[in-house]
C-alpha cells in the first residue's frame, strides 16, 4: 500500500516544493551546477508532484512541450517505494492526452533499466550532460 500521491501541477502554483526536490537531488546530491539546473522551460512544462499524506514533497517531474520528460527526482530515502515509476507513468499519460506520438528522455546511464520498463528505447550512445553520463531514450505511445 502507498502513501504517497501523485498531484499535476505547474511551476506557478508549486514552484517552492518542485525546486526543492530538484536542489536536494540534483544540485545537492549529484552536484549538478546551479545554473544547469534551472532553465526557460519551467514555466511552459506540466510538472507532477509525489507527496506524503501531509503534504510533503517526496518527487517531481515535469512533461515539456516538446515531449521530453526530464527533472525525475526523488528523495533517496523514497527511492525504493515506486514514486520514480509513478511519476513517469504520470508524465506518459500526460503525453497521451496531449496526443503525443512519441517522447524521450534523457536518462542516467545507471537508470536505463528503469526506463526500459517502462517501455523507453535507447537511441544512440552515451553523452555527458552536467558531468553525468546519459543516454537518449524514445517511446512510442500508442494512440489512446
Amino acid at each position: 500500500m502507498s502513501d504517497f500521491r501523485i498531484r499535476k501541477t505547474r511551476w506557478a502554483d508549486d514552484r517552492e516544493a518542485l525546486a526543492g526536490i530538484r536542489r536536494t537531488v540534483f544540485i545537492d546530491e549529484q552536484h549538478v551546477p546551479e545554473d544547469m539546473e534551472w532553465d526557460e522551460h519551467d514555466d511552459d512544462s506540466v510538472h507532477f508532484l509525489a507527496e506524503d499524506p501531509a503534504g510533503q514533497a517526496l518527487g517531481c517531474v515535469r512533461l515539456l512541450p516538446s515531449g521530453q520528460i526530464s527533472r525525475l527526482s526523488v528523495l533517496l530515502e523514497r527511492r525504493t517505494e515506486g514514486i520514480g515509476r509513478a511519476l513517469l507513468d504520470a508524465a506518459i499519460a500526460e503525453a497521451r492526452a496531449q496526443g503525443l506520438r512519441e517522447i524521450f528522455l534523457h536518462a542516467q546511464t545507471h537508470a536505463t533499466s528503469f526506463y526500459e520498463a517502462a517501455g523507453f528505447l535507447v537511441d544512440g550512445g552515451i553523452f555527458v550532460e552536467a558531468g553525468i553520463p546519459h543516454r537518449l531514450m524514445v517511446k512510442t505511445l500508442d494512440p489512446q
